[in-house]
């Protein structure tokens, strides 16, 4: 069905292009932009989705983010999304496979958690992403707390509370 590719072989254009037709020209203005505000996606963890003509649609980009707790401590965490396919192709399985590839992409040897903005009844049954341990975070912004996603967290290694917010080294 869909070829997977990695997405800095796709024109930077495009990309806007796609995102503004998934998620509206006004798409910078959500919560989710203000968390990676200022850092670059991650190339290994980036995809792009091409149709069977190889036309681009779908692309998922991770960015590096950061729980800081109370006490100003950073926690690295991988931040997926945005996971944007075309609108008519949307529920087509790209969104799937542009997810699968991504966090198959992830380091087994030391895979950081990852957080999301998403529907928790589709990312938590088929990526295992919930919001059992996110309910004491923040983001820079408004946000459903339910929609508020990790998933590779073990609680005894993240705060239960803290800030969300770009990762700057």
């Amino acid at each position: 069905m869909a070829t997977i590719i990695p997405l800095d072989q796709i024109d930077s254009a495009d990309i806007e292009e796609l995102l503004d037709a998934a998620f509206g020209p006004d798409r910078h203005r959500r919560t989710a932009y203000k968390m990676r505000e200022g850092t670059e996606w991650l190339p290994a963890l980036s995809f792009a989705a091409l149709d069977e003509d190889d036309h681009l649609a779908g692309t998922i980009q991770c960015w590096p983010v950061a729980l800081t707790d109370p006490g100003g401590r950073r926690y690295p965490l991988i931040m997926v999304g945005p996971v944007a396919v075309l609108p008519h192709l949307q529920r087509g399985g790209y969104g799937r496979a542009l997810v699968t590839a991504s966090l198959a992409a992830l380091n087994p040897q030391a895979p950081l958690p990852q957080v999301m903005i998403g529907d928790p009844e589709y990312y938590e049954r088929f990526f295992g992403f919930s919001a059992a341990h996110t309910g004491g975070w923040k983001l820079p912004g408004p946000w459903e707390p339910r929609r508020l996603l990790a998933r590779g967290v073990q609680p005894e290694v993240l705060p239960h509370e803290g800030m969300l917010g770009p990762w700057r080294s």
